[in-house]
């Protein structure tokens, strides 16, 4: 593993925990911290997806899990109401992020009011709206419902590249054509918005907003603004769940994942400061080696780069997974990351070698100095963690760019 971290690097990431620690008392930060640190695991993040049957709900579940339709785990789909119930997905790596998908309103006998109350409505933090058509009254009287109870929902108009295709065809546009193709899809999409906008506005919503996707492709359209949309209108922590566990689609979307972490590593660095205040020989090993490995592994599901998650992504995109693998270059499995694995990094760090984090760390952040143990435990810790991180999203983009080439003919 090739060190990443250099020490401006380290000097630029340490300034936010400082500001932390300018605003508050250790003791106040570091519970802070403590509480946030495990917030893959502690903190339940449900989204509801509601519409009309053949709407793409239950694809689109499967779309926001990182899954391919009909695969080993997916919410089934078809062409005709195939949810009666509310049914429950977790996502298939962090399974405290649950989306449901109900069934839709137009199937049932409920009012609005009713409806909401039938599907538990207490249990999701935010609503999606499908439509792969027209938006109908009883989607605009939920929404109206959802609303006046004080949560989020949107409308998202679903299976938009089969009207593109559609109304290609019937231009008789030919695929190789490009600048035809890409002028017929702009203005595809440019009637969907107005139809979408005006078909709700006389429905009686007064400033819609309306995301157009394809259940194919989310990185295309509108997706990327939507998820940016409801990630702005969480609070800070169930934002950050949000970020790191939907599926990795832009190069952006790797940056927000990127950034979520570096947050979350300083705080699991402050925890690891706490245990080593406590003057037990042994305890915390100049640092806590139990959450390096933790966080190690989390940071490899978060970038799709464990077991489980190259193997769903070689599936959505129809390749072999040990064609994704072979990119990776420095990011080990969750399986060989032990505290054998995290010493022997530790030990070859040349950053570690010429000028000690640990150093860094006490002339940065007086404070950290004047607590036994602490300053040493939280500067090895947030060292390695940073280093990994860097290492790992270099990996993660080459491993999304393999999954982007096309197959090759054979």
């Amino acid at each position: 593993m090739d060190p990443a971290v250099t020490i401006e690097t380290l000097r630029k990431d340490l300034a936010e925990v400082k500001s932390a620690l300018d605003q508050k008392n250790f003791e106040a930060v570091s519970a802070e911290a403590q509480q946030q640190s495990n917030l893959l695991n502690n903190i339940t993040l449900a989204i509801a997806i509601t519409g009309r049957s053949g709407a793409g709900k239950s694809s689109f579940v499967n779309a926001l899990r990182g899954m391919k339709d009909r695969g080993e785990g997916a919410a089934l789909t078809g062409v005709t109401e195939t949810t009666m119930v509310p049914q429950e997905y977790s996502h298939p790596t962090f399974p405290n992020f649950k989306i449901w998908d109900l069934p839709g309103i137009g199937t049932t006998k409920f009012s609005a009011k009713e409806y909401l109350t039938k599907v538990n409505f207490s249990n999701y933090d935010f609503f999606i709206i499908v439509s792969s058509g027209r938006f109908t009254e009883d989607d605009t009287k939920l929404a109206l419902e959802i609303q006046e109870n004080n949560k989020k929902f949107y409308y998202v108009r679903s299976k938009v590249d089969i009207d593109i295709d559609n109304d290609r065809r019937s231009k008789g546009i030919d695929v190789g054509d490009t600048h035809e193709m890409m002028q017929s899809e702009k203005e595809t999409l440019e009637t969907i918005r107005k139809d979408s906008y005006n078909n709700l506005k006389a429905l009686g919503v007064s400033s819609p907003r309306v995301f157009l996707i394809s259940r194919w492709d989310l990185s295309k359209y509108d997706f990327p603004l939507l998820q940016e949309t409801f990630e702005k209108e969480q609070d800070e922590i169930k934002r950050d769940v949000l970020i790191l566990c939907l599926p990795i689609l832009t190069k952006d979307s790797l940056k927000k994942k990127k950034a979520a972490m570096e947050s979350l590593i300083w705080k699991k660095a402050m925890v690891s400061c706490s245990v080593g205040l406590i003057p037990v020989p042994f305890l915390s090993l100049g640092f806590d080696v139990g959450i390096v490995v933790s966080t190690m592994r989390d940071i490899c599901k978060v970038f799709c780069l464990d077991e489980n998650s190259l193997n769903i992504l070689a599936n959505r995109v129809g390749k072999d997974v040990e064609e994704l693998k072979s990119v990776i270059e420095h990011t080990p499995s969750t399986g060989k990351i032990t505290t054998e694995f995290i010493m022997d990094f530790l030990k070859r760090s040349p950053v570690w070698g010429t000028i000690t984090a640990v150093e860094l760390v006490l002339d940065f952040i007086p404070l950290l100095g004047a607590l036994y143990g602490g300053g040493s435990s939280f500067a090895t810790t947030f060292y390695m963690l940073k280093n990994f991180l860097e290492n790992a999203v270099k990996d993660a983009e080459k491993v999304q760019a393999k999954a982007a080439e096309p197959k090759r003919r054979k």
